[in-house]
């Protein structure tokens, strides 16, 4: 594990919030579908590098 229990518990709260207005732009039209798909992917994949559930360019484990 790269991060604490504790700040991963944090970080994935947080996430959700960003996901939350990700999503409230794209549906207002100040970002294309493609766009905030591109957001949230590589947001995930940095929550998961920090879960050490992801290794850039390598098999990932989810």
């Amino acid at each position: 594990m790269k991060a604490s229990q504790e700040f991963i518990k944090q970080l994935e709260e947080l996430y959700q919030t960003y996901e939350q207005e990700v999503r409230k732009s794209s549906k207002e039209g100040l970002l294309t579908d493609s766009t905030a798909r591109t957001y949230l992917l590589h947001s995930g994949n940095f929550i998961k590098w920090c879960r050490n559930d992801f290794i850039p360019g390598g098999r990932n484990i989810n």
